[in-house]
């Protein structure tokens, strides 16, 4: 798969169909749309190219700071990338692209992507001020050659539309049980694995330090159980995000502890899902009191994992 960070990096010599937007989590409704477009695209010998922008353009759009995607660039390309997805463009959306007019970005589609079919959801619109809408799009695809596809959004269990917002906000309360079936998987995180104060050593569970994207979007502070992944092994997990109240800490951390695992992670790159909320951030009255706690912790995190 080819990945680039700019359309005008690419001239295609083969008609493509394209997709267009954020797909950050690449969720349950974005791989239903990239599915069908691979199927259509195998189908009819032809590429497919997934057009989508870093930052966010709610980012730029909204003035927006702080923690908030749900994978990082090069995961969302990988993932595009495992559906099939042969063109991934993670387009630099700034003040200057955000002005580009809808007939001008079209006719650059056109014309770089040899674009044949243009695959968006039924509310999609792109072009400064959104201007180029679905109705818009399909006439000027009378004009330059394409056509379009508006797909209707997958909705949840509840009728309610699967969106990044909706993950969004069930991570900030910690409900990571219901963001699973939402994302079609765990929520998870990827990161190397750093020296921290070494403080769960001494008290009986080390623990892995991860050095977390300070953009991605964590669930809520408090503990939870999971799966670690290292050097391809899978390991139960109990982990803590949060400051560390105990210890009076005020820098958020991401410390996992692998139940059973005896070795050096330092350096390495670990997985780590989140499965099941255990509880909330808490304040300890001392180390005994915590330790007693994690073990509880440990004991739970083992019994919901399937031991």
């Amino acid at each position: 798969m080819a990945h680039v960070t700019s359309l005008y990096d690419i001239h295609l010599t083969q008609p493509s169909l394209v997709a267009i937007g954020v797909f950050d989590g690449v969720h349950v409704g974005h791989q239903a749309l990239i599915r069908a477009l691979v199927e259509r695209a195998h189908a009819s010998g032809r590429l497919t190219v997934v057009l989508t922008f870093f930052p966010h353009p709610d980012k730029v759009l909204r003035g927006l700071s702080g923690a908030y995607y749900l994978m990082t660039p090069q995961q969302r390309a990988e993932a595009l990338q495992a559906l099939g997805v042969d063109m991934v463009v993670t387009q630099t959306f700034d003040e200057g692209f955000r002005q580009t007019r809808a007939e001008a970005y079209v006719r650059l589609l056109a014309e770089r992507m040899r674009m044949a079919e243009l695959w968006v959801g039924q509310q999609f619109a792109l072009g400064f001020e959104r201007e180029g809408d679905v109705a818009f799009l399909t006439e000027q695809g009378k004009r330059l050659g394409y056509s379009v596809h508006a797909i209707e959004l997958v909705a949840d269990a509840q009728r309610h539309v699967v969106s990044s917002t909706a993950i969004r906000e069930l991570l900030r309360v910690g409900e990571v049980g219901q963001v699973a079936p939402l994302l079609g998987r765990p929520f998870a995180v990827e990161a190397e694995v750093v020296q921290g104060d070494q403080r769960g050593r001494t008290i009986g569970f080390p623990t892995a330090n991860l050095a977390v994207w300070d953009e991605l979007l964590l669930p809520a502070r408090g503990v939870y159980a999971g799966w670690a992944t290292v050097d391809g092994v899978r390991w139960p997990a109990v982990t803590n995000i949060g400051v560390r109240p105990t210890f009076d800490g005020q820098r958020q951390t991401v410390e996992a502890h692998l139940l059973d695992f005896a070795g050096d992670l330092y350096g390495k790159s670990l997985n780590l899902t989140f499965e099941f909320r255990l509880r909330g951030e808490q304040k300890f009255s001392g180390i005994e009191a915590l330790v007693a706690q994690i073990r509880a912790d440990v004991e739970a995190g083992r019994r919901l994992l399937g031991g």
